[in-house]
């Protein structure tokens, strides 16, 4: 049975073009790990959102978290990366 990892890819509302690069990064990851049994749910959530204020505090977007946590921040993750995290995650 696979492992399950939440993923939000927080930004701006409309995306900015870091925000958007992130997001095609993190889809391209999901895809990479799929076949080693990782399920990961992916969505957006704005930066500007309280819940997402209260939730994570002040944020540099764009940013990665995982399960809750944030991973990364005010950089765009290459998909490696972002598949490396997946795999941590899933542990």
């Amino acid at each position: 049975m696979g492992k399950s990892v939440s993923v939000e890819v927080i930004g701006v509302n409309p995306p900015c073009a870091r925000c958007d690069a992130t997001w095609k990064n993190v889809e391209k990851a999901v895809t990479a790990v799929k076949s080693e049994g990782i399920e990961a749910t992916a969505r957006k959530l704005d930066i500007v959102s309280r819940d997402v204020i209260q939730r994570y505090g002040t944020l540099l977007s764009p940013v990665l978290a995982l399960n809750g946590t944030v991973k990364t921040m005010g950089r765009v993750p290459d998909p490696n990366e972002i598949a490396t995290l997946l795999r941590e995650a899933a542990k």
